[in-house]
């Protein structure tokens, strides 16, 4: 595993839990250590942007919420006093390491819609190259379940791939991955490293492991594909200690996520990263084997179509198994590719009154996973 003061640009994400205590509120001396780790990497020249929970579970704290399940709008409250206070202790831990700053909320409109998509990664970058830290949370103070990410890892992963990031680290209360939950298997062993994310290595995957974090290992598998995918590398390890960026340089125990061979880049990047497809095709053999080629999706390959998604809304895409094997920006609304699924072109027209577009998908807008590897469609 590198240094991690030979990367670029880092991105961190931090758990509920180890921000914040249950009873006394915020765990300041940890936040203290985090931000000394962080001014290390700065001084060595290395960008570091922030993902950090614990905005619902301080402001439970401060308002005396208990540990009772919380409705929607007392939690939407809880974010808003623990935005504020959160923002302000980053601030004053950072700047006693002479480090400026600035806070970003985000939604899942701002990382799924391209132009939201565009000015949030503007925005980032400018706080980068005013030698600021951002720190970034999902926007609890407005976000429902059908407009959340659902969990930090996912989010931390689309913005460091937004950003372009080479390294995603996730600070957790386990100190990497294991062939099962070790809470519950003490037979289970540790993996250091994790060539790519297969399905053996996803069904390694737990539950959460504390009522103040949405995530468990599963969600941080889905945060590695997508980092991984993108060309950052990825590392799961314990932030219960203080100082836990500096415990990975001394070598103490990780797991490191490798990046693809073949990275997404640029445009591609977006539409690979998508968290939630607005509809599946399923597809058959023949078109399996003309996607691993680098061809479009045509109508004549598609089996099955689900979802109510319109006209450049990105879709997965399934094998005859079931198997997620792409993403793409799909040609056509629901309504019309249900019609025209499995015909030829040169019957499209007939079917829809117009003429057709050549693809379902074109491969200038699909990104192919095969074997846990990106393919670039276009290659």
């Amino acid at each position: 595993m590198r240094s991690l003061k030979s990367y670029r640009r880092i991105t961190v994400k931090i758990g509920s839990a180890l921000l914040v205590d249950r009873a006394t509120g915020l765990k300041r001396d940890w936040l203290t250590s985090l931000a000394d780790d962080i001014a290390v990497l700065a001084d060595a020249g290395a960008e570091v942007l922030v993902v950090s929970s614990g905005a619902i579970a301080l402001g439970r704290t401060i308002l005396g919420l208990g540990k009772r399940a919380l409705k929607l709008e007392e939690s939407q409250a809880a974010a808003a006093v623990g935005q504020i206070a959160l923002a302000g202790a980053w601030s004053d831990a950072l700047g006693k390491d002479g480090l400026k700053s600035g806070q970003i909320l985000l939604t899942l409109g701002d990382t799924e819609e391209r132009r939201r998509y565009l000015n949030a990664r503007a925005t980032i970058s400018t706080l980068l190259k005013m030698k600021a830290v951002p720190v970034i949370n999902e926007n609890d103070t407005v976000a429902t379940s059908e407009i959340r990410y659902g969990d930090n890892d996912r989010l931390a992963a689309r913005v460091a791939t937004m950003m372009g990031a080479d390294l995603l680290v996730l600070l957790s209360d386990i100190d990497g991955l294991y062939t099962a939950p070790p809470a519950k298997d003490p037979q289970a062993k540790f993996i250091p490293v994790v060539d790519r994310i297969t399905p053996d290595i996803e069904a390694m995957a737990g539950a959460a492991a504390s009522e103040l974090s949405r995530g468990g290992m599963r969600t941080k598998l889905d945060a590695g594909k997508i980092a991984n995918a993108a060309g950052t590398a990825m590392i799961i390890t314990s932030g219960t200690r203080l100082s836990p960026l500096m415990a990975i340089e001394r070598g103490e125990r990780a797991t490191f996520f490798k990046p693809s061979a073949n990275p997404v880049k640029g445009y591609k990047t977006w539409i690979a990263g998508q968290l939630e497809p607005a509809g599946r095709l399923t597809v058959d053999a023949g078109a399996v084997g003309a996607l691993k080629s680098g061809k479009s999706l045509l109508a004549a390959g598609v089996k099955l179509v689900s979802g109510n998604f319109s006209r450049g809304d990105t879709v997965a895409i399934l094998s005859p198994e079931g198997r997620e094997i792409a993403r793409g920006l799909v040609a056509y609304d629901a309504a019309d590719a249900v019609r025209i699924a499995g015909l030829k072109t040169a019957e499209i027209e007939n079917v829809l009154g117009y003429e057709a577009r050549s693809a379902m998908i074109h491969r200038d807008d699909l990104v192919v996973s095969l074997a846990g590897d990106q393919v670039l469609a276009d290659d």
